[in-house]
């Protein structure tokens, strides 16, 4: 466990980038070289550092757009890097996207891989061990109520799509994590909203928290009986713990906001936390929580 006083005296600092480029909505870090670095930005395109993060360059500048919703480095080739565009927090002034990019190259050069329509693609996840298959959570785009939302899966590296996962015309997946000892077992969040320029509708009976066993191909709706919340949802942030891919968390914006643990895999969860201090957050803009890779009772909240 990390002895908190060796931090007594550690002094927080800002490692960039250091210009302005709108809200951090991305962080991956290589595996392999823990100094390789990219982060996305809402309205600032993809940034890489090669240090740990003590130099920063922009290597999207020239693609046509550059709000960014999620960044992801391929597991076991750090050339490879994925790119979903459109901001995945649906605030009045998040910024949509273009679709879904790659790079063969560690970030030099890049190429659409489609998606286009799904104007907003907030997670990505890459198969450990096979580069080709791809899930990609499409946010949509929260003024335009349509179908190109929800989660795709390619299996030849993005040459081609499939909607594995789509509840209704407004929700699209607000978060999405894959059990690190088993690729075909994910949890996948989807997120009923609606933004016009003067009001927001954040929950609705598309929303939910869905678990699959074989890769997408069915899915298992969890809810009451699981021991979750009953009535309307709205966003959820989802967290497995890697040293435990048992432990999950679930933070469920609903009638009253909480905070859910499950020590089985997912099969049953129970209420651990309802303080409006740690759940009450904007769940639109922050509900993504994380868990200590080395230590399961350790999460981190983001609000």
């Amino acid at each position: 466990p990390l002895d908190l006083s060796r931090l007594e005296h550690l002094k927080i600092r800002n490692v960039g980038p250091a210009n302005m480029s709108g809200r951090i909505t991305s962080i991956d870090v290589s595996l392999s070289d823990p100094k390789l670095i990219f982060v996305g930005a809402a309205s600032g395109g993809v940034w890489r550092s090669t240090d740990g993060g003590t130099a920063w360059e922009p290597v999207f500048d020239n693609q046509p757009t550059q709000n960014i919703g999620s960044v992801r480095i391929q597991p076991d080739n750090p050339e490879v890097i994925w790119v979903g565009t459109g901001e995945g927090n649906p605030r009045n002034s998040m910024n949509l996207g273009q679709g879904i990019f790659k790079s063969l190259d560690g970030g030099a050069n890049w190429r659409n891989m489609g998606l286009e329509s799904s104007k907003t693609i907030h997670r990505i996840i890459v198969h450990p061990k096979d580069g080709n298959t791809v899930y990609a959570g499409a946010m949509g785009d929260p003024f335009t109520p349509d179908e190109n939302r929800g989660l795709y899966k390619t299996t030849d590296g993005g040459k081609s799509w499939k909607k594995i996962l789509y509840s209704n015309e407004s929700s699209g997946v607000a978060d999405l994590v894959m059990d690190p000892q088993n690729p075909n077992k994910i949890f996948a969040a989807l997120y009923d909203h609606r933004r016009t320029p003067w009001s927001f509708v954040s929950g609705g009976e598309g929303s939910g928290l869905y678990l699959t066993y074989d890769g997408g191909e069915s899915w298992l709706r969890l809810g009451e009986k699981e021991g979750l919340p009953g009535g309307i949802w709205g966003r959820v942030g989802i967290a497995i713990a890697p040293s435990d891919p048992d432990r999950l968390y679930a933070k469920i914006e609903c009638d009253k906001n909480a905070l859910y643990r499950s020590d089985d895999g997912g099969k049953n969860w129970y209420l651990i936390n309802d303080n409006p201090r740690y759940t009450n957050n904007r769940p639109f803009y922050f509900q993504d929580i994380a868990v200590d890779p080395a230590d399961p009772n350790r999460l981190y909240n983001i609000y």
